[in-house]
């Protein structure tokens, strides 16, 4: 990149001053969930946001080779967050090596974050198939044509594939859940409630599992 490439933007300048409303723990509700929940709700009703589900997926091979997509949210519940991908992707084949995950809902509009940290385990292929069933056709087909991160030598190669199973599974006709395909669900070990403040003093509020079940709060430094 040029200087004149980046001449038009002062990066040290660009910044953001947030909210004055703060985070405090009396504001919490009893567990992750309930509070994930809360803002949840805001961020799709009220926040404004473009697709408040999506998360940052980030895992880490054997070796310890992170790696990061964005990716959607497609169930919560007192047992983890659940979202669904090619087992044989890069992400699938990390969490088959190591399966500890973090989550990231950057919630900007909303000055806010949530940040999951957690153990991912696959779902049963039972659940797998009710939420496949409710994926448009275009979508089931698509998961049968890409061999997720893999490389592949043109474009052309996608869309043939997709076209010769669209012939083989029209509109109207079911199509069949591909064996490599399925959820994971991650059970959370902390959960970080992250609320933008004046002069970068931000509150972040976090829980943690207890070994024996329940949940402790704890404020970390901004």
């Amino acid at each position: 990149m040029t200087d004149r490439d980046a001449a038009p933007f002062d990066l040290a300048a660009m910044r953001k001053q947030y909210r004055s409303e703060g985070l405090l723990k009396s504001d919490l509700a009893a567990t992750p969930v309930e509070q994930f929940a809360r803002w949840f709700k805001q961020a799709a009703t009220e926040g404004g946001l473009f697709e408040p589900n999506a998360m940052i997926v980030s895992t880490a091979d054997a070796r310890g080779r992170p790696s990061s997509r964005t990716v959607l949210l497609k169930h919560f519940d007192d047992e983890g967050f659940v979202f669904y991908t090619n087992y044989e992707s890069r992400k699938g084949r990390d969490l088959a090596e190591n399966p500890y995950v973090s989550l990231l809902f950057p919630w900007h509009g909303m000055a806010r974050q949530v940040i999951v940290n957690g153990v991912a385990r696959r779902t049963g292929r039972d659940e797998t198939a009710a939420y496949f069933r409710t994926r448009p056709h275009g979508s089931q087909l698509g998961a049968w044509a890409s061999a997720q991160s893999r490389v592949v030598a043109a474009r052309e190669e996608l869309d043939a594939a997709y076209a010769e199973l669209a012939a083989r599974y029209p509109e109207g006709e079911q199509v069949p859940v591909p064996p490599h395909w399925g959820g994971f669900r991650v059970e959370p070990e902390t959960v970080e409630f992250w609320q933008g403040r004046e002069n970068r003093l931000h509150d972040r509020l976090r829980y943690v599992a207890e070994p024996g079940g329940g949940w402790r709060v704890e404020r970390l430094a901004p």
